[in-house]
């Protein structure tokens, strides 16, 4: 068994590796590149080797620096976790002419699944069904759109390299074909360094199911079930599930001998998933599903695997990769209960997912739920950045129970009790679809967020006594019993008359003003300064939790947090907000593309530019009709609140 292993990664999958490691007595070492300097990876493990600029391209996908960190710390071998340099057979192959241990499968491997047109030509060959669509070689747009009308509308252009929606749309109609390639292919050049695509059959009503499989170097290989993870938006998974809901023992059955096949076909060891597109507009039958592709590598969902089998899939990548045969036999794992993962991120759910950043000034997740385990796999802690530099998760919240329903019911629970300030984050969004009568009832889709969109991340407006908790937090009010003087006890009571204190605060661009009046109780009675609503009698002690951070208050209330800008006089004076004559940028990125020019009058809708962030690209349209003054350059590296555009005034 190793002594010491370098995890070549970053955040919570860093720390769940070494949470692992350390239970079975193998010193850690971490990298770092200058953005990650004071994170919670570096902290937990035993060692840690800078390796460069904050940019993944100068520090965690650079081979040769982390290959030198591994040498220089005595490391036997290196985990890849996933993402960075997980699935790339050219490092796998470095790390091995450097005398050290890959813990991961072979670069023959990952060579033979990494390209999705390449693995479904190689998964037909063994016999395992694949997507109807085209995965050739050929590029260029006439063959392309030739075969998507052969294919017949609607198909899914695909980038053949990578995942996670990455390089991936929708086309319906032939017109919009060559838009939708150009973005695909721009999207996957920045995000795998290679822009061939495939085009397939767009399955109208699918789910996404994707089987563990896991290998040895004896030539054994195990499933260990299903997952779906067919709750998804923008192609991205977001709450992932083990088993699959309505799974028969027919299609189980069928699907994990698949998967079986798919990864003796290539001769594999390590952790693998075989992801299958199902069309579930029939229920699940087991001729209709087909393959999609093989991440060679552990999965961000992979803990929902671990809560229903009981096994430690971290430490069994680390025996297989030491050398060791699989732990257990086929016949030795079972199901037991059922799991669910839900993924929380800082992103806005009402702008449509776009990435957030921000400072984590409150981070409260919870401790446990009756009738249920409950997990949390995180990377950061209170007080730590999430930056525009890499992936915007915050953390993966995990539970498991006996049955879907109490799992379901738990997990609803848990994202309530989570509290996050400092970042706009996806909890409310997810707690809603959790609830969703839909999911709830197992119906699921790939589409099933898209149609329920606006009600899922529709923003819940403040109530009158979540405003009016606000406002007497801010204004700093206490009831103090044990002061000496008893009139010191209710600071805002005097001994004549009642004072009566005003506190302004802002609930987006809406000023909310608030009086508040002292009691002889030590309560406070807080009502709208323009006399609108009735008078509350509030606690100064937060019948809500409460998270105050540097000029702002938020108030958590269930499901739903409400954050408050305070008032400040000198903002207010500088002429600070948003002007109608101007659009900013959402979030930092890059403009990829800029689809309009000075003088030139635009439409309400219009798509003026694109800006890519967290390798995504993102379509920025005209907020209302006007002529453009001003536009920011292609190649320019914005920060959230840059201005982009600039209208000519109207006369």
């Amino acid at each position: 068994m190793f002594r010491k292993i370098l995890i070549a990664n970053r955040g919570e999958i860093a720390v769940r590796i070494m949470r692992t490691a350390e239970r079975m007595g193998i010193a850690t070492v971490a990298v770092y590149s200058d953005a990650d300097a004071g994170a919670m990876h570096v902290a937990t493990a035993d060692e840690a080797v800078h390796i460069g600029p904050a940019p993944a391209a100068e520090s965690y996908l650079d081979g040769a620096r982390i290959i030198a960190a591994a040498q220089a710390t005595g490391a036997e071998a290196i985990h890849p976790g996933y993402g960075f340099l997980s699935e790339n057979p050219d490092f796998v192959e470095a790390v091995e002419k450097a005398g050290l241990v890959f813990i991961g499968p072979s670069a023959k491997a990952i060579r033979a699944m990494g390209l999705k047109d390449a693995a479904k030509r190689l998964m037909e060959k063994a016999g395992v069904p694949v997507v109807p669509g085209y995965h050739g070689e050929a590029q260029e747009l006439v063959v392309l759109a030739t075969k998507a009308r052969e294919i017949g509308y609607p198909v899914l252009i695909k980038a053949r390299a990578g995942g996670g929606g990455k390089g991936m749309r929708r086309v319906d109609e032939p017109e919009k074909f060559a838009e939708a390639l150009a973005a695909a292919r721009r999207e996957a050049k920045a995000s795998f360094g290679d822009d061939r695509v495939l085009v397939e059959k767009l399955i109208e009503k699918p789910r996404h199911i994707e089987v563990q499989v896991f290998g040895d170097r004896h030539g054994n290989v195990v499933h260990l079930f299903e997952r779906d993870c067919s709750a998804q938006r923008r192609h991205q998974k977001v709450i992932e599930e083990a088993p699959a809901p309505g799974m028969t023992a027919a299609m189980r059955a069928a699907m994990t001998q698949a998967a079986k096949k798919a990864a003796q076909a290539i001769g594999y060891s390590g952790a693998g998933t075989i992801e299958f597109i199902v069309d579930a507009s029939k229920g699940l039958k087991p001729d209709r599903f087909w393959f999609m592709e093989m991440n060679t590598r552990l999965q961000v969902e992979h803990p929902v695997t671990e809560m229903v089998t009981g096994i430690d899939l971290v430490e069994w990548q680390i025996r297989v990769a030491a050398g060791e045969a699989l732990p257990r036999a086929q016949e030795e794992i079972a199901l037991s209960g059922h799991a669910f993962e839900a993924r929380i991120y800082a992103e806005d759910p009402a702008r449509d997912f776009l990435p957030a950043t921000g400072t984590l000034h409150h981070l409260r997740f919870p401790q446990a739920v009756p009738g249920a385990t409950v997990r949390v796999d995180t990377g950061v802690r209170e007080g730590d950045s999430i930056t525009p530099y890499y992936d915007p998760m915050i953390a993966k919240l995990i539970v498991h129970a006996e049955d879907r329903g109490t799992a379901l019911s738990v997990l609803a629970t848990a994202l309530d009790q989570t509290e996050i300030a400092g970042s706009t984050v996806n909890t409310t969004f997810l707690a809603r679809l959790a609830r969703d009568p839909d999911f709830a009832a197992g119906k699921l889709d790939t589409g099933l967020i898209a149609r329920r969109q606006d009600a899922l991340t529709e923003l819940p407006q403040p109530s009158a006594r979540t405003m009016a908790v606000a406002a007497l937090a801010a204004s700093g009010a206490r009831y103090r019993p044990e002061a000496p003087d008893p009139f010191d006890a209710i600071p805002a009571y005097a001994h004549f008359h009642p004072l009566t204190h005003r506190k302004t605060l802002f609930s987006g661009d809406r000023a909310l003003s608030h009086s508040i009046t002292g009691l002889p109780d030590g309560r406070f009675a807080v009502r709208p300064a323009d006399g609108e609503g009735e008078a509350l009698r509030l606690s100064a002690e937060a019948e809500r939790s409460i998270a105050a951070w540097p000029g702002h208050l938020t108030v958590f209330d269930g499901p739903h947090s409400h954050t408050f800008r305070l008032h400040d006089p000198l903002e207010e004076a500088g002429g600070g907000g948003l002007a109608a004559d101007s659009l900013r940028a959402p979030m930092p990125g890059l403009v990829k593309l800029v689809r309009a020019s000075v003088k030139e009058k635009v439409k309400k809708g219009q798509p003026l530019l694109v800006l890519e962030a967290m390798k995504m690209e993102h379509t920025i349209a005209a907020p209302h009709d006007g002529v453009i003054a001003e536009i920011v350059a292609e190649g320019v590296q914005v920060n959230d609140g840059t201005v982009l555009v600039r209208f000519e005034e109207p006369r």
